[in-house]
């Protein structure tokens, strides 16, 4: 049976979040807000937890994670993030955007994606999301909470836990926070490439929704 913590959007309170990060620190799943929508998120080396997100999100092998961190220095640990990517990722970030990297060595080789050794990344702008990633002094590794079937991401925490609540560890309650999905960058090649429109604005990288 799953937890759930009712948190403050934007001045979470710390028991919570370190009782939070402890239940992803020993294998756990949990459902917690970013400034775009719910997600799933777990350990970045906890393979088996990865793989209930899987098993929920009923996705295969070739879905692609996203590592939430806490911000640009995070990211560049494990994303090669050249002088061009900086400034873009300086600009946009914290944000509603997900970034496609080329991966470094700090990456698990399942996380990547097997052709282009890329990974995708984001640092959200979130309160209770930023004090998560603080407390747990690494990234997420996540998935947007949308359910099979869904055309859109679950929204009202109430209805995840009845929803997930023998599948998840932890629902982080911290009321509505949206069902538009991040808005996806690829930043690999010599121009951004726009892959996904969603809340973030793509102007920002001179690229245009078509």
């Amino acid at each position: 049976m799953a937890q759930y913590f009712v948190i403050h959007p934007t001045h979470p309170q710390p028991r919570l979040i370190e009782r939070a990060a402890e239940i992803v620190r020993h294998a756990g799943l949990v459902v917690y807000p970013t400034d775009s929508c719910y997600a799933l998120g777990c350990h970045i080396g906890d393979k088996d937890a990865m793989e209930r997100i899987r098993s929920i999100r009923q996705v295969d092998a070739a879905h692609h994670f996203t590592l939430v961190c806490r911000d640009l220095s995070e990211i560049a640990r494990y994303a090669r993030v050249d002088n061009q990517a900086y400034r873009l990722l300086k600009a946009a970030t914290p944000g509603s955007f997900t970034f496609i990297l080329r991966a470094t060595r700090e990456v698990p080789r399942r996380l990547q994606n097997p052709r282009r050794k890329t990974i995708g990344l984001r640092v959200p702008a979130h309160a209770v999301a930023q004090a998560l990633l603080a407390e747990l002094g690494e990234p997420l590794l996540s998935s947007t909470l949308i359910m099979p079937g869904d055309a859109l991401p679950m929204n009202e925490p109430e209805q995840i836990r009845t929803r997930l609540q023998h599948q998840v560890d932890l629902v982080m309650d911290a009321g509505s926070c949206g069902v538009e999905p991040t808005t996806v960058v690829d930043l690999t090649g010599q121009q951004p490439e726009l892959l996904r429109l969603g809340k973030g604005d793509p102007s920002l990288f001179g690229v245009m929704a078509s």
